[in-house]
């Protein structure tokens, strides 16, 4: 009759554990949580409710379930400690995957690393750098530090500084910038961009130009507003000086 009850025990407790899993998967996916975070704790839920379930039925058995749960308890705390640096990881994997600082696509500078996200996964994240280079770098890396994410506004400023001589015309300099950028359709209206004197250098007068764009333009309208601006300066006569220093002979 014992081993009647602890069979019943089992099916009826493997058919709870389905229900409940089930009800928890459902939970997980209306909040929007990552499918690889959702299946991880579905199996982890659902080996943790089986453990109680085999318990139980193993006490219906007559067997010392105390002792076992010791044991358990101490094999699992042995794997704890040889483990830390896997479990850092795992605990930094789950907040990734919780509060989503970045997603598959978005280009980071995290963990000591600058790429696209490919994955990001349980105990590590993969990216892949701008020179095509796959990095896999340990979540707990990741999570503790400082994590930057370009991807994650819809627009970005370009910050660029042209130096042009003391003896050239600044506010011609000025005027050429700003055509250049009305013309420029990448550049957005709002917010403005700026086009300012930001420093008297050693061997220049810097000006600071800083136009806001979508996100996927940024490179492009920095490298070509860039070369735009040499070859425009040169056609009209606007010096871009070098550091240079005047030396002065008193005999």
């Amino acid at each position: 009759m014992n081993i009647g009850f602890a069979i019943l025990i089992y099916l009826v407790g493997k058919i709870v554990v389905k229900v409940l899993v089930s009800v928890f998967v459902k939970v997980m996916s209306k909040s929007k949580y990552d499918d690889m975070l959702v299946d991880f704790l579905k199996s982890i839920v659902h080996a943790v409710l089986m453990l109680f379930v085999i318990i139980a039925s193993l006490n219906q058995l007559g067997v010392n379930t105390t002792s076992l749960v010791a044991i358990l308890g101490a094999a699992g705390l042995a794997i704890g400690l040889s483990l830390q640096d896997s479990l850092k990881n795992f605990a930094a994997g789950v907040m990734l995957l919780v509060f989503r600082p970045f997603k598959a696509g978005n280009f980071v500078d995290a963990g000591g690393v600058s790429g696209t996200v490919v994955s990001v996964g349980v105990f590590s994240t993969t990216m892949n750098t701008p020179d095509n280079k796959e990095i896999i770098v340990p979540n707990g890396n990741i999570y503790g530090g400082n994590i930057v994410n370009y991807s994650a506004k819809p627009t970005r400023r370009v910050d660029m500084v042209f130096g042009i001589g003391y003896d050239d015309d600044l506010l011609k300099a000025k005027q050429i910038l700003e055509a250049m950028l009305q013309a420029d359709e990448r550049v957005l209206k709002d917010p403005a961009y700026t086009v300012a004197v930001g420093e008297l250098g050693d061997s220049s007068v810097n000006i600071l130009v800083r136009p806001w764009v979508n996100s996927a333009d940024y490179w492009a309208v920095k490298f070509e507003f860039t070369e735009a601006v040499k070859l425009r300066f040169d056609q009209e006569g606007i010096s871009i000086p070098y550091p240079q220093m005047d030396v002065h002979l008193h005999k």
